[in-house]
């Protein structure tokens, strides 16, 4: 395939267009050890070495909680009416 002037571009994004795509629809649910818990939310103390925590953002980061268990995270993501989608 090749690409000459009559190929069209997809429309870029602006930083807040993208950070707005699935804002209202979307939560993102990632495991984290207790450092990278630590390095997001200063305000954690005291966390036991050799947990994981689940952090559940939506679209846009904005942080909507912390839970010990997967299952946990998805069920708080489905009760804010929030499609969970795994973050690796």
């Amino acid at each position: 395939m090749t690409f000459d002037e009559t190929t069209i571009a997809a429309p870029q994004l602006s930083e807040n267009e993208f950070a707005a795509l699935g804002d209202g629809e979307i939560a993102y649910i990632k495991s984290l050890n207790p450092d990278e818990a630590q390095e997001m939310y200063p305000q954690l103390e005291g966390l036991p070495e050799g947990i994981t925590i689940f952090a559940v953002h939506g679209a846009d980061g904005t942080p909507l909680a912390l839970t010990d268990t997967h299952f946990a995270a998805v069920e708080n993501a489905k009760e804010q009416n929030l499609e969970p989608v795994s973050v690796h």
